[in-house]
């Protein structure tokens, strides 16, 4: 197990994150939810960037956030907003990676750069927004982590760019023993990319399920407000009151499909469980 949260507990006024959470070896796990949520809280508290209020972490075989210098030779990190100062140039930030990591591999780096067009002898503050993206990831994969913990790591990239970055994390889990935790608003590229995935809404586990579970038997019933009230709602984990009926997001969609013909089942998407989770209500 390469991450393993239990209860994790952080307060940011009216906010109250109360989080578990497992991360096995081999296994690419995405976070999804709304801005807010708390995807950011939870990956900064196992970092050890906040002061968690109650629970438990183990991560890396170790218990406690990962704060010591030994510990983070073995994360690679992409956190929303974080960048090395704007007045370096790529080769600076070489320089100060390698003398930080000790198993930082220059000549990959070096050449992913040139592979993804990040001129090196450019400051960073010249950098386009995709620039600067694909150089954060790049920084995270460049010295041999166990673990990947990344925000948003896709966010201001062009389609070409986002499938290249993701082509990097792919490549960088062929060797046993890694783990990825990524969060990101870009539902395709998660669906595409992870093996299971956790939905927290207003801090706490709206659910978890594997991808490949969630895409082939998760769906989203479409219905009048007779057939919703006529209806066996034992699978039915949201809904919600449309102009035209009512929409419910279930897990079993086969099921609905079979016993009510007329209604409509379409498959389940990432983007449509996150409205869902926040816009509708339980049964």
């Amino acid at each position: 197990m390469l991450a393993e949260l239990k209860g994790v507990k952080k307060s940011y006024g009216a906010f109250q994150l109360d989080v578990t959470m497992q991360l096995k070896e081999g296994r690419i796990t995405g976070v999804v939810g709304k801005n807010g949520a708390g995807k950011s809280t939870t990956f900064k508290a196992m970092l050890g960037l906040i002061h968690t209020e109650g629970g438990t972490m183990r991560l890396l075989g170790q218990d406690g956030p990962i704060d010591s210098p030994k510990r983070k030779q073995q994360v690679g990190v992409v956190l929303s907003g974080s960048t090395f100062c704007g007045a370096l140039t790529g080769k600076q930030v070489c320089g100060i990676m390698e003398s930080l990591y000790d198993a930082f591999d220059r000549n990959w780096f070096q050449e992913q750069c040139r592979r993804l067009a990040i001129p090196l002898d450019r400051k960073i503050t010249e950098f386009s927004t995709g620039m600067r993206a694909k150089l954060k990831v790049l920084l995270a994969l460049s010295y041999k982590a166990r673990l990947l913990i990344l925000d948003e790591p896709t966010a201001g990239l062009d389609v070409v760019a986002r499938e290249t970055i993701l082509d990097l994390l792919r490549s960088y889990m062929e060797q046993e023993g890694r783990g990825i935790l990524i969060s990101s608003h870009i539902s395709s590229d998660l669906e595409g990319l992870c093996d299971d995935l956790y939905l927290i809404d207003d801090g706490k586990i709206a659910l978890h399920e594997e991808m490949d579970v969630l895409l082939d038997q998760y769906g989203l019933l479409k219905m009048d407000e007779a057939t919703w009230q006529s209806i066996d709602k034992s699978w039915i984990l949201r809904w919600k009151k449309e102009p035209w009926g009512v929409s419910a997001l279930t897990s079993e969609r086969r099921f609905y499909q079979e016993n009510y013909p007329k209604m409509v089942a379409e498959k389940g998407s990432v983007d449509e469980m996150v409205y869902m989770a926040v816009k509708g209500e339980k049964v």
